[in-house]
């Protein structure tokens, strides 16, 4: 059984176990119970009442936080013309066609964290689809990284664009923010994908939607939110 370091133990003592805060109390509790020297993630997760064997059922998309999420991606585009230009304008770190994709294959070249492609171009990056999938890289739609226009794409990730994606058990779990940020900032991202996920609550999903709410921060303890302290 692994053993929980000092720091944790004492974050721990903080967090009452049983006790579902207020979304303003769970901030704050965050930030004051992150263990790490460096800027920690807070990390929210959502339990939701999903069965994701069923396809309609099956949550995943893309937002922007209304303040970002503090971390910056590098960006790759693979287009071609006008939309690779545009993208170039727009910032993508890296922007190619094929090239890049055989640089992938060939190399195992991975210096990018996030791929943003025309739909022109999924057919040759379909084929490396293997590579990609595990490492959770592979452009879709739903999550606005399949696009005919990337440049938007591009501008959307730098803003703070983020994906969600319900797992087997109707998890889901993503960053909204740094412990770096006012509290205002991250009860403002929080509640912007708490409104973002009850909107995509699938018509077939009966009895309560949002079963639990949590927070935390990188290494730190978790802590319970009331739903009632949220909007909606």
């Amino acid at each position: 059984m692994r053993k929980s370091g000092k720091k944790y133990v004492e974050a721990s003592k903080l967090v009452e176990k049983n006790k579902n805060y207020t979304l303003e109390e769970a901030v704050k509790l965050a930030k004051e119970t992150s263990t790490t020297k460096f800027d920690s993630s807070v990390e929210l997760a959502i339990k939701l009442n999903i069965d994701t064997k069923k396809a309609d059922q099956q949550l995943r998309g893309s937002l922007v936080l209304p303040n970002g999420n503090g971390k910056t991606k590098r960006i790759l585009v693979l287009a071609k013309g006008s939309a690779a230009e545009a993208a170039k304008k727009a910032g993508a770190d890296f922007v190619g066609e094929q090239d890049l994709i055989d640089k992938i294959a060939n190399e195992n070249w991975f210096d990018f964290d996030v791929i943003i492609a025309t739909p022109e171009m999924m057919p040759s990056l379909g084929k490396i689809g293997k590579v990609l999938g595990p490492k959770g890289l592979m452009p879709n739609p739903k999550t606005g990284t399949v696009t005919p226009t990337p440049e938007k794409a591009v501008e959307d990730v730098k803003k703070g664009m983020i994906e969600y994606r319900a797992d087997s058990y109707g998890n889901i779990h993503c960053s909204v923010g740094k412990v770096s940020f006012d509290a205002k900032a991250l009860t403002e991202n929080i509640q912007y994908v708490l409104n973002i996920i009850t909107k995509a609550k699938p018509a077939s999903v009966k009895g309560k939607y949002i079963q639990n709410i949590s927070l935390s921060t990188t290494m730190g303890p978790g802590i319970h939110v009331d739903q009632n302290s949220v909007d909606m």
